[in-house]
């Protein structure tokens, strides 16, 4: 599980946008991550950076709609990446088994 904190600075410029920097992660959650939330209808900005290659960290910046909290947003990506792989894991699965019941 990764680590998450809220990079300082962000305090003042309300809830509706946030920074996540996330522990341990890089390039493979921040695309797939940025790619869900940005089709939110409520969200005006998302996008990752990984800082430096000898850091093992991500971070995530959301700025939604006034009336939302980046972090709900964050959230619900989070929810909507899971049953994604969930999806992905069954699908791939259902296949295998076809596959050698057919041989």
């Amino acid at each position: 599980m990764p680590i998450l904190a809220e990079l300082a600075g962000d305090e003042n410029s309300g809830e509706h946008s946030r920074t996540f920097v996330f522990e341990d992660e890089g390039h493979t959650l921040g695309n797939v991550l940025k790619s869900i939330i940005c089709k939110y209808p409520d969200v005006n900005f998302c996008g990752y950076t990984v800082p430096h290659p000898a850091e093992n960290k991500m971070h995530f910046r959301i700025q939604a709609a006034r009336n939302v909290r980046a972090i709900d947003i964050l959230k619900r990506g989070l929810e909507d990446l899971e049953r994604v792989c969930d999806h992905t894991i069954e699908t791939f699965e259902g296949a295998v088994a076809a596959h050698q019941h057919s041989n």
